[in-house]
């Protein structure tokens, strides 16, 4: 018999109206945009990535749609956090909880933002540790194995008391993924974001026998990820007793209960906005609640993990 679902989720000390959170680098450059995401229904919201300096990032063309998905290298364009702690000021008016993204390439680096950021509004902190296209980060910066995971959530949990997650690359780039998920557990995280974005990859243009991205390389995200994102976040619901915000590929409610059936607390959603609008937040919320009430499912809970079962 159909229900009416409870869609919220307990999450780093917060109670999320239902399980969507906007994903680092889709909108989140400004509080108004973050409120703007927030008011079309979403769960929580996750800035772009902030580093201690400011960064120019990769030459346009930094993003390109290839039809199963998107294929992206910006490289961390952004303001630095000084800047940063100007713009994301009075977080509490966004309308929902915010998660901080922060980069870095040393331990300092990381302490100094992590420690700025600590005393801003956020209700949690992510780090990146599995970008496969920005030197000196994630993939091409060495920081994608367990001994890096552990001394970078080492140095920011020295600095920031907030619930930190730690954005890992998929499952099929990655044959240390559940090392570098206990390693950062054992470290002081609260949870994992699985996963990031797949590569390197490239597209070329064969009018002009060059790259169609700037930087020539980049990652993939989109429907064409959804697939190895919930084979990741399956073998870290079993190996890792954390929260995990599922993500990659979620575009509708079908997509976004597969994320939860394999284990996934909450779900990030990010190249969705741009095939559905600002408003496939609350579209995708309804979704959910529409199946788990077909199913006479009364929450989340009781579809999570379902896949284990």
């Amino acid at each position: 018999m159909p229900v009416n679902p409870d869609l919220s989720v307990d999450l780093f000390n917060c109670k999320l109206k239902n399980p969507t959170i906007l994903a680092s680098g889709i909108l989140g450059t400004t509080r108004d945009l973050l409120k703007t995401v927030s008011l079309n229904g979403a769960g929580a919201v996750t800035i772009k990535s902030i580093s201690k300096e400011p960064r120019y990032g990769h030459p346009n063309p930094t993003v390109l749609s290839f039809g199963p998905g998107l294929i992206n290298a910006v490289g961390y364009s952004n303001p630095g956090i000084e800047k940063a702690s100007e713009e994301f000021c009075e977080l509490d008016q966004v309308g929902c909880p915010v998660i901080g993204s922060l980069i870095g390439t040393t331990a300092e680096e990381f302490i100094y933002v992590a420690s700025i950021m600590d005393k801003m509004g956020f209700a949690a902190l992510e780090v990146p540790l599995s970008c496969p296209h920005t030197p000196g980060y994630g993939k091409m910066g060495n920081q994608d194995n367990p001994e890096e995971v552990s001394r970078i959530v080492t140095a920011i949990c020295s600095a920031s008391t907030k619930p930190l997650f730690v954005k890992l690359p998929p499952l099929a780039s990655a044959g240390n993924l559940i090392e570098m998920a206990l390693a950062a557990k054992e470290s002081g995280a609260y949870g994992i974001t699985a996963s990031n974005t797949i590569g390197p990859g490239m597209l070329i243009d064969i009018d002009s026998a060059k790259p169609y991205l700037g930087f020539g390389i980049g990652g993939i995200s989109g429907p064409a990820l959804k697939p190895l994102a919930i084979a990741t976040v399956f073998e870290l619901y079993k190996a890792v007793d954390m929260p995990i915000i599922g993500t990659g590929g979620v575009s509708t409610g079908r997509d976004a209960v597969e994320m939860i059936m394999a284990g996934a607390t909450a779900v990030g959603v990010g190249t969705a906005v741009l095939s559905r609008g600002m408003s496939a937040f609350r579209d995708i919320a309804d979704e959910i609640k529409e199946i788990l009430s077909l199913r006479g499912a009364n929450n989340l809970s009781e579809v999570r993990g379902l896949a284990h079962r």
